[in-house]
């Protein structure tokens, strides 16, 4: 019976119906359609499901480094997004397995590309890396663990499609489930993020959050410096020292599932006070 049953499964779909499904799945403009249909204009906005411009795609940037027992299933969660995307990976000198789960299974992938720093040099690095090789319409940082999740996107997103943003910041702090973790990792995001809004006049409940989303000509106006995670108060900052226009920030709220130092978390005090030193930098002078 299970052998019968698996040869079925690999015979070609010849069911009309199941065929015409999906082609619905496959197709982002007749997917929306039928979604709005169903649900309604209002409650597809509420959920995030926007029509995604034909033509258009989205580049997800993920610095890596030493993410061997993650990241197989942070690419699977960023793939499953029902978004026209590529993924770009800059493995910033990885010590354990991580390169070689690369050059076997994500280099083959057609959407995937993988670069490879020869020495360490840091998440913002690895950023500036990606962002040189991305060609989508809208750009996205993405983590290499599992804090953040990838599902998220097409709310992410949202504001960008409909021409509302020009830059969206995924917000931990207003409103979605979080794990549990270290108070004063909290305190120490939210004074950072308080004293970023002193300098820069926005009013950003989370400056270090990773998911940052860009229209792909915020980044080329910009020139990044900073190696490591001092990358978040620098482009906070000079994305909003833009002027004639300013660009158009928003915050969404995300998910957010930390993880602990003995799961790989990889920043610490001093990058707090690397953070600070940043905030004040990048306001007085690029």
């Amino acid at each position: 019976m299970a052998t019968d049953r698996m040869l079925s499964d690999e015979q070609p779909n010849t069911n009309p119906v199941d065929r015409e499904i999906a082609a619905i799945c496959r197709d982002n403009a007749r997917r929306y359609d039928l979604l709005k249909q169903l649900l309604g204009e209002g409650a597809c906005k509420q959920l995030g499901i926007v029509p995604w411009p034909e033509g258009s795609k989205l580049s997800v940037v993920i610095p890596v480094y030493n993410e061997e027992r993650w990241i197989r299933e942070v690419i699977r969660r960023v793939q499953a997004t029902p978004i026209p995307k590529e993924i770009i990976l800059v493995d910033d000198c990885s010590q354990d397995g991580t390169r070689q789960i690369l050059r076997d299974e994500m280099e083959p992938v057609e959407n995937i590309r993988v670069i490879y720093h020869e020495v360490n040099r840091g998440k913002g690095a690895a950023l500036r890396t990606g962002f040189a090789h991305a060609s989508g319409d809208i750009i996205i940082v993405q983590d290499a663990d599992l804090e953040y999740d990838p599902a998220e996107y097409p709310r992410l997103v949202q504001p960008i499609i409909e021409g509302k943003a020009d830059v969206v910041f995924g917000s931990r702090f207003i409103g979605e489930s979080h794990r549990v973790l270290y108070f004063w990792h909290t305190v120490a995001n939210k004074m950072l993020t308080t004293l970023s809004n002193l300098f820069t006049n926005l009013n950003l409940t989370d400056m270090e959050t990773c998911y940052k989303v860009f229209r792909k000509e915020v980044l080329a106006g910009i020139t990044l410096k900073q190696d490591h995670f001092g990358f978040e108060p620098e482009i906070t900052a000079k994305v909003a020292k833009k002027k004639n226009p300013s660009w158009r920030i928003y915050e969404i709220p995300i998910s957010y599932s930390g993880r602990t130092y003995e799961e790989g978390k990889k920043i610490g005090l001093k990058d707090a006070f690397k953070a600070l030193y940043c905030i004040i930098r990048y306001w007085i002078a690029d």
